[in-house]
């Protein structure tokens, strides 16, 4: 008995050195826990971007169901009210941008646009200044300007008029003969001009937006299914397009010469590249001036007895 005590002591020794041993290799529970707060956190923020992309798709889509729902609901009131009893109302009002293209049409083309009567009672020799040329030359606001003598209208003309090749007069503040019009485009017909030119752009921007709508509301059945179906409305799109463009540059390049308070004429050519516009008062009073200033009476007498050429000549020499 004495022998196996000793024998138990060193086992339990050995024992305890080995449980010693495994305790300092192992890791403190503290550092499990912080190891494991860490792991837990990074495992965290993927998991926590991920609900905030989902909450964010969420709200986009729940978003995109309400617009379409306020869509739909716009469409069934916009038909009722078109089929209801305002019906008439609504046809006056897709009427309207035609006719006040056409009538804007008509004002521009049947107004004096500032025609000069001709002096067919003087001779071409006759007419001169003291030093014997055909020219005179006037101030205007501090700047010189030079008046050309007109051969075919027998007459120097004032400022800023030319002599129209087509119309075969001489037109004041002469701007171009619109050959879509057949008119010259000047003094008296220039805001109604510019009003027809705004009022065409207006209404095919409105064309251009109900077909792109229609289009839009068709679409299911592709390109071709809308050739086959509505090829008008396909054609009124592009054609409204086009001239979208084309009034909208013609619209911006007049606007462009009321501010400096050009003709296109005189822009054409180059007329104050070497020196002062006289005209140019400022973007404010260039626009009174040209859109709100009064329009002066017509010089033509439209309704006088038509005498011939010969019948002139004839008194000329009695």
């Amino acid at each position: 008995m004495a022998s196996s005590s000793p024998q138990l002591e060193t086992c339990s020794s050995e024992s305890d050195k080995e449980a010693m041993e495994q305790i300092a290799l192992s890791e403190s529970p503290i550092q499990d826990i912080a190891n494991s707060s860490t792991n837990n956190n990074i495992k965290g923020k993927p998991e926590l971007h991920i609900k905030i992309a989902e909450n964010f798709g969420n709200f986009f889509a729940s978003l995109r169901e309400n617009l379409l729902v306020v869509k739909r609901v716009v469409q069934n009131l916009w038909l009722q009210y078109i089929r209801g009893e305002k019906s008439d109302r609504i046809r006056a009002y897709q009427v309207w941008p035609g006719n006040n293209v056409f009538i804007n049409l008509i004002l521009v083309s049947t107004t004096d646009p500032g025609i000069i009567p001709r002096n067919d009672q003087a001779n071409i020799e006759d007419v001169g200044t003291s030093d014997g040329t055909r020219s005179k030359r006037v101030m205007i606001n501090g700047v010189e300007m030079k008046l050309k003598y007109c051969r075919i209208c027998k007459i120097f003309r004032p400022p800023r008029s030319c002599h129209c090749a087509v119309c075969d007069n001489c037109v004041e503040k002469f701007d171009h003969h619109c050959p879509w019009i057949g008119q010259c485009i000047a003094l008296r017909n220039y805001r109604f001009y510019l009003s027809f030119v705004i009022s065409a752009l207006v209404l095919f921007a409105y064309l251009f937006a109900f077909s792109v709508w229609r289009i839009h509301a068709k679409s299911k059945s592709g390109l071709l299914g809308m050739l086959k179906n509505c090829p008008e409305t396909v054609a009124l799109v592009s054609f409204s397009f086009a001239a979208i463009w084309f009034l909208a540059g013609l619209a911006i390049f007049h606007i462009y010469l009321i501010t400096v308070n050009q003709t296109a004429y005189e822009n054409f050519r180059q007329r104050y590249a070497d020196s002062q516009n006289p005209y140019d008062k400022g973007i404010v009073s260039n626009f009174k001036d040209v859109l709100f200033g009064p329009v002066p009476p017509s010089r033509v007498d439209f309704r006088a007895e038509v005498t011939s050429s010969w019948h002139i000549k004839a008194t000329r020499r009695v």
